[in-house]
């Protein structure tokens, strides 16, 4: 646990990390916490209609162990078991189960179309898959296609085909003797989508939640603190949810309040942190811009809030400050490396548009790859961590190739290379400056335009497709396709509205592009590579034309 001292120089030198050699995410965030104080509230769950349960420590523990022993007989140690669902309590004790029976957890978000579900289930050769309703009926399609899944099981019962949840685990002893799990054994595998390919799977140890502690704990001012109580609209699908305020929180025996909106509004936001007496939260950039669209009359006291995924300004920090009582703590991480960056407003004051220090515990640098050496203050290059880190992926599953270009040999270490460009400031925070590849963050998402412009060329009437981000006032970037139409096919607003459909009903709905243009040439290259950077400065100059 990190400790407080009077500077961040003296809290950095004096930390040191704790990995024991056998640890198992699913004992440390539930049941050790049950053999000692079963009664202690764990989850708050908030449905769609506002209504809420609570759940203590001890009823994930029988809850996890029925699951555990309904699903041990039909898997194996290492077998990938996907999760499939909304915030709500099954979600958290299917990942407690599933680490505790030594199985890898797979998250997956519950706006990801067919294809995407398909790629990513058949990619990582899942045995089951937890849903609900929804999820199910979207499965039932795809099963046929799926030769490695066994199970569909539906905590909503037992609908189009799977296993009703309940019931299966209602049968099952509340005892489960959890698998001893190293900390460098796998545990979640989580798909990240990249510029190039179909989207990879990154696969973490046990470790990961050791290694996120310190930087959940620095983002929010010295977490946990007495009356501690977090929550985030971030889905738990992502690693910033699952791995920045889910099970972090529950490692400390924080509560965590579940809630699935029908839709994010400010007013549906700023209802539930008064009504639960949520203390904490983690709120991406966008979820803080539409926030600050319809301010309350009254500031909502909070004790903590921290934000990642894009670079926060001077007044979006200021609105937080008079609306939530605090500094708004940005930091920065990607899936195969979190929460390695932090601001932290208990031991600095912040920096409008720098990201913040080196977490405790990490090893933060600008190298220049191609001098291999570690750039000097202010000297633009590119993002790295220094390996071996806890919180450093295991590598993309099946995929050796892509894990050895993630990494580069500099100074005499080898270093994770995050993909972004950045200098370090004389303060010794660092600047984010840009992205190095053609990935679009929009909305909090990381977005891969590789995946959309595949699925755009499955539409009859588009030839060529190029997918870039384009500047937006909320979202900070949209999606935004320049498509080469097919021949007999004519420019219309129709036909950009069915091509747009066409990705949000197959990939995901944050995918689809909300802006869909045609052109008669599509910029490449001579060895036909689409020229991106052409588009995305198209892009920033119709932006720079409708402000």
């Amino acid at each position: 646990m990190l400790i407080k001292y009077s500077t961040l120089q003296e809290t950095v030198s004096r930390f040191g990390w704790t990995v024991p050699a056998t640890y198992n995410i699913g004992v440390d965030i539930c049941d050790r916490h049950a053999a000692t104080t079963p009664e202690k509230l764990a989850i708050i769950d908030v449905a769609s209609d506002g209504q809420s349960v609570d759940y203590s420590f001890g009823a994930l523990r029988d809850m996890s162990n029925q699951l555990a022993n309904a699903l041990t007989s039909a898997t194996n140690r290492g077998d990938r078991i996907a999760v499939l669902l909304p915030q709500c309590v099954e979600t958290a004790v299917a990942h407690i189960a599933i680490t505790k029976m030594g199985c890898i957890a797979l998250p997956l978000f519950t706006l990801f179309g067919p294809d995407a579900l398909h790629h990513r289930l058949h990619d990582s050769g899942a045995r089951v898959v937890i849903t609900n309703a929804a999820g199910a009926e979207v499965l039932a399609t795809l099963k046929s296609k799926l030769p490695a899944l066994d199970q569909i099981i539906c905590i909503d019962g037992a609908l189009h085909g799977a296993d009703d949840f309940h019931s299966r685990c209602a049968t099952q002893p509340t005892v489960f003797e959890p698998v001893q799990t190293s900390a460098d054994d796998p545990a979640i595998l989580i798909y990240t989508s990249g510029t190039t390919g179909a989207p990879k799977g990154a696969l973490h140890a046990h470790r990961v939640l050791l290694g996120h502690l310190p930087g959940v704990e620095m983002s929010h001012d010295f977490f946990p603190q007495p009356g501690d109580r977090i929550w985030t609209p971030a889905d738990w699908a992502w690693i910033g949810g699952l791995l920045d305020v889910l099970m972090p929180a529950l490692h400390h025996g924080v509560p965590v309040v579940a809630c699935r909106f029908n839709k994010f509004t400010a007013k549906a936001a700023f209802d539930l942190i008064r009504t639960h007496g949520i203390r904490n939260a983690f709120l991406p950039p966008t979820a803080l811009k539409l926030m600050r669209l319809d301010s309350p009359a009254d500031p909502v006291p909070m004790r903590s809030v921290a934000s990642g995924g894009e670079t926060l300004g001077k007044e979006l920090i200021a609105w937080g400050h008079d609306v939530f009582g605090t500094t708004i703590n940005e930091f920065y991480g990607q899936t195969e490396c979190n929460m390695i960056v932090s601001s932290c407003a208990a031991l600095a004051p912040a920096e409008p548009g720098v990201m913040g220090f080196a977490v405790p515990g990490h090893v933060v640098e600008v190298i220049d790859e191609d001098n291999q050496t570690i750039c000097a203050i202010d000297e633009e290059g590119s993002i790295a961590v220094r390996a071996p880190d806890p919180v450093m992926f295991l590598g993309y599953w099946n995929n050796p190739a892509a894990t050895k270009a993630k990494f580069a040999t500099v100074d005499g270490h080898d270093w994770l290379l995050t993909g972004d460009k950045g200098c370090k400031t004389p303060s010794g925070r660092i600047r984010f400056i840009g992205r190095d590849d053609d990935v679009i963050s929009s909305g909090g998402y990381r977005i891969g335009p590789a995946e959309i412009e595949d699925c755009l060329l499955t539409h009859p009437a588009v030839q060529l497709a190029g997918v870039v981000g384009k500047p937006d006032p909320i979202r900070g970037t949209i999606v935004a396709a320049y498509i080469q139409l097919a021949a007999g096919h004519r420019p219309s607003d129709g036909l950009a509205d069915d091509i747009a459909a066409h990705v949000k009903t197959r990939l995901a709905a944050y995918e689809f592009p909300r802006v869909v243009r045609f052109i008669d040439d599509m910029p490449m290259t001579t060895t036909g590579k689409i020229i991106r950077a052409n588009l995305r400065a198209r892009a920033e100059k119709e932006a720079s034309d409708e402000q």
